[in-house]
This record gives structure tokens, C-alpha cells and sequence, in this order.
């Protein structure tokens, strides 16, 4: 049934039709272009601006900042404890390392302490330093941001009243 011509019309079906799609896309790449040039280190500047007058305020925040220490002292942590499900998925309490270290203890721990955790660069870097609940809750508002290069993939809590109501959960957990 399939002998040595209709494979090689099966293939070369195939390769001509993929070649028509690369130029078709090329193509249309070219016609229906919305940038300038490639796009890498190109400044665009704004064609016209409408001038209405006002002068750009800075974005003023509504939230006064709050010491971190006085929403510690009146933080709840049976709602950290709710806060923690959503670090449960990585972290444990019951002193195995999951994902992440395990957390039981880790408020006033040395930082990359914990015997056996492959931890990242960034974090072995900081291992002369403690975790004070004002680092955990530094950590855990931006990860990424406190510890550039960490492995931890979770976004972060914005809210300060969710961190300090988490950091005061893990206080209390031995």
C-alpha cells in the first residue's frame, strides 16, 4: 500500500505546506507590523500630547504606613492560621521539609538553617542574619523583591494586616 513514491509525496506535502505557512507569516508579519524596528533599545517617544493644564499629581497613597510592630502586637493569629493554607502547599509544620523548609520555629531561626534544605543562593547568602518577624514579613509581602534570585515562587501578600497575622501564626507554632 505505501511504497517509496507516496511517502515521498506524503513528506513532501507536508514540508511545502509548512513553507507556505513560514511565508505567509513573514508576510503578514511585515504588512501588519504595530511596532518600529525590532523593538530592543529603541526609545518611542508620544506622537503629540493634548496639554490640559494640570500638572501630574503624585499617586498619593490612602494607607498611612503603620509600624509593622504595632500590627504585631494586635495581630490574630488564628487568621494567620488561615493565612498559612496558602503556604501549607509548600512549607510544613511538623518539622519535615516539603517544597519549602519546614516553618515551625522559624520566627527568631538563623536564616538557611535548616540541616538538610537545598536552599538558593540568595538565601545562603543572608545565613548570618535571623529571621525577625519584621524579615519574615518583608520576605513574605515580595519575595522575589527581599531576596532576588530565591526559589520561592509564591507572589507575595500585599496586605500588611494578612502578614502580620501570619508572622504572629508562626510565632506561636513551636
Amino acid at each position: 500500500m505505501f511504497d517509496t513514491m507516496t511517502l515521498t509525496k506524503a513528506v513532501g506535502a507536508v514540508c511545502g505546506s509548512l513553507l507556505v505557512f513560514l511565508l505567509a507569516s513573514w508576510a503578514s508579519t511585515s504588512l501588519y507590523s504595530v511596532g518600529h524596528g525590532d523593538g530592543h533599545g529603541e526609545e518611542v517617544a508620544q506622537a503629540y500630547s493634548i496639554d490640559t493644564g494640570a500638572e501630574e499629581a503624585p499617586a498619593a497613597t490612602d494607607e498611612p504606613a503603620v509600624d509593622f510592630a504595632t500590627l504585631l502586637a494586635s495581630a490574630d493569629a488564628s487568621a494567620g492560621e488561615t493565612q498559612f493554607r496558602k503556604c501549607s502547599a509548600c512549607h510544613k509544620l511538623d518539622g519535615t521539609d516539603g517544597v519549602g523548609p519546614h516553618l515551625n520555629g522559624v520566627v527568631d531561626r538563623a536564616k538557611a538553617s535548616v540541616a538538610g534544605f537545598a536552599y538558593s543562593e540568595a538565601l545562603t547568602g543572608m545565613a548570618g542574619d535571623t529571621w525577625t518577624p519584621e524579615n519574615i514579613a518583608s520576605f513574605i509581602e515580595n519575595p522575589k523583591g527581599y531576596a532576588p534570585g530565591t526559589k520561592m515562587a509564591f507572589a507575595g501578600l500585599p496586605k500588611p494586616e494578612d502578614r502580620a497575622n501570619l508572622v504572629a501564626y508562626l510565632a506561636s507554632v513551636p
